[in-house]
């Protein structure tokens, strides 16, 4: 069954959001290497793989629907962020902006009675309940350290051992 215009237009900017959430996780990544943290700019660069993977899920479900994904308009990020802490800060921001974006998505779909639509915006309201959980447990983490440099280094160290698994959805 085709996706409705409005539909299309919504999930298209699904997609140009994605995108753009992977470009600002690309630039904590950056922002990671400055603080001389190889670890959590790993982290961060295995994230934006990951929403990578996230846009081209729905450019696929568009594109099953025999509709035409694409991707809108991307800004340059902007990170303003003094500490590490700052920077996941910032990536908690970004992923609640995705996770009410997901949200209003999966309530047009539901309003314009899209049933095939359910199992992938389900799909990503449980990966988005993830996504949140996991930088916020990273947050935590960094307000019992509270700067300091042994501490930094051993989450560093710890989430270093994230491995990225590429950018194709599967």
């Amino acid at each position: 069954m085709k996706l409705t215009q409005t539909l299309e237009d919504a999930f298209n900017a699904q997609i140009t959001l994605e995108f753009h959430a992977s470009l600002v996780y690309r630039q904590l990544a950056i922002e990671m290497e400055l603080h001389d943290l190889p670890g959590m700019a790993g982290w961060l660069r295995a994230q934006a793989d990951e929403e990578i993977v996230h846009a081209n899920k729905f450019i696929d479900h568009v594109a099953a629907r025999d509709n035409h994904p694409s991707i809108g308009s991307l800004g340059a990020p902007q990170v303003d962020a003094a500490s590490v802490r700052e920077l996941f800060e910032a990536a908690l921001a970004h992923e609640q902006k995705v996770s009410e974006s997901i949200r209003g998505l999966y309530r047009l779909a539901e309003s314009e009675g899209d049933l095939d639509s359910r199992p992938l915006l389900n799909w990503f309201i449980e990966e988005q309940v993830e996504e949140e959980a996991t930088v916020r447990e990273i947050i935590g983490r960094l307000q019992m350290i509270n700067d300091d440099g042994p501490g930094l280094l051993r989450l560093d160290a710890e989430l270093a051992s994230r491995q990225s698994g590429g950018t194709e959805a599967v």
